[in-house]
């Protein structure tokens, strides 16, 4: 079976790993260094590579494996989770220094959970290490905060980004328009998991393809609207962005709306005004009750920026 791209260009230890940050890469090898670590929260944007790094530093913290719990608050985030697998884990003698919990997109995490998961960190600070991922550390509760050292991961520009996801084509002898690749820049920055995986997935017979040739609609409907808008057929970009969007993942797309500033005008002054649409849509998403409505009317004013 072909190996993902995405796993296949993971980096293998900490020095391979990317840091936008110099005092970062610092601190993370001198907790490897002393072999100890305080409960961490890992932040950014999904596909950002928080979990990553967080596993990449417990790898090279020599955790037994008999002494690490990973668990994606995504899939069990409520105060069972905590109860009876957390806390029944942490609450038996380590192999080694420390116990690890690695809890992935902790901001899933219902409030009761997060408020049993505070008593369980300060109950066992002694003996275990929570280690937590999140894409919003607003969802996170204070009294998490305060027992974690914070670790916030900063996106890479979109130059950056667009060379990554090129590096990774070269490296698979595929060939590719760049107007095509900065197609699937534009509808998945800053998440490069997400890119990889759909640039993998549409290159075939060595070309990348353009999204209008690989029929993926609205299963990948950023990247159709991204195509859509290229072609100047902004009615039916907005109309397709309005009727795939979920409701839960409207913060997400006004998110993705002010990451891609480009697409909505080139010049500064253009910018700036779509980021006042952008900040009116999101806090209008608050109390409009059609948040379809709300979108298009955000869509709407963006596309005629300039005009």
């Amino acid at each position: 079976m072909k190996q993902l791209w995405v796993e296949q260009y993971r980096p293998n230890d900490v020095d391979g790993y990317v840091f936008r940050d110099d005092t970062q890469r610092e601190q993370v090898k001198q907790w490897i260094k002393e072999g100890s670590i305080p409960h961490l929260l890992f932040s950014g944007a999904a596909g950002i590579g928080k979990t990553t790094l967080a596993k990449l530093l417990i790898t090279g913290l020599e955790i037994d494996q008999y002494d690490l719990l990973e668990l994606n608050a995504s899939r069990e985030n409520n105060v069972d989770t905590v109860r009876e697998r957390i806390t029944s884990f942490v609450s038996t003698m380590p192999f080694g220094k420390f116990k690890i919990v690695l809890l992935d997109e902790a901001d899933y995490l219902s409030p009761n959970a997060q408020a049993a998961l505070r008593g369980v960190m300060e109950t066992y600070a002694d003996t275990a290490r929570f280690v937590l991922t999140c894409n919003y550390p607003h969802k996170i509760i204070p009294a998490i905060h305060s027992r974690c050292q914070g670790f916030h991961i900063e996106k890479v520009d979109h130059t950056e980004f667009t060379a990554r996801a090129a590096t990774v084509l070269v490296s698979e002898n595929a060939t590719f328009e760049l107007d095509v690749l900065d197609s699937y820049v534009k509808a998945t920055y800053p998440d490069l998991r997400k890119c990889l995986n759909l640039l993998q997935m549409n290159t075939v017979d060595g070309k990348l393809k353009s999204p209008s040739e690989t029929g993926t609609g609205t299963a990948d409907y950023k990247l159709a609207m991204v195509d859509l808008f290229k072609q100047g057929k902004v009615r039916e970009a907005r109309t397709l962005l309005a009727a795939q969007a979920r409701p839960e993942e409207m913060d997400e797309i006004f998110r993705w709306m002010y990451d891609n500033l480009d697409m909505w005008s080139q010049t500064d002054e253009g910018q700036d005004e779509a980021i006042l649409i952008i900040r009116k849509g999101l806090v209008n998403h608050v109390s409009c009750a059609d948040a379809e409505i709300n979108l298009s009317a955000t869509l709407v004013e963006l596309s005629q920026i300039g005009k």
